[in-house]
C-alpha cells in the first residue's frame, strides 16, 4: 500500500474496526441463539407413521407416458421418428 492510501484510511480505521466487531458480534449472537432455540425443540410427542410395505419389484409409477409402438404408428399410417 502506498503512503497516501494509508494516510487516507487512517481516520476511518477505528470506526471500521468497531463496526466490524459489532457486525461480527451480532452474527455470532444470532447464530448462537438459533442453535440454542432449535436444540430445545422436543419432538418426542410427534408420532412417526409407519412406512407402508411394498414389494421390492414395485414398478415405477411416474406420470410420464410411454411412447407409442412403431408397429402401432405404421398401422395408423403415421411415420415414427
Amino acid at each position: 500500500m502506498g503512503a497516501a492510501l494509508i494516510r487516507a484510511r487512517k481516520p476511518f480505521m477505528v470506526k471500521n474496526i468497531v463496526t466490524g466487531v459489532g457486525i461480527f458480534t451480532f452474527v455470532v449472537s444470532v447464530y448462537a441463539f438459533t442453535i440454542k432455540a432449535v436444540a430445545q425443540d422436543d419432538f418426542s410427542d410427534v408420532q412417526i407413521p409407519d412406512v407402508p410395505e411394498q414389494p421390492p419389484h414395485t414398478p415405477h409409477t411416474g406420470t410420464l407416458k410411454t411412447p407409442p409402438d412403431l408397429a402401432e404408428l405404421k398401422k395408423k399410417g403415421l411415420k415414427g421418428t
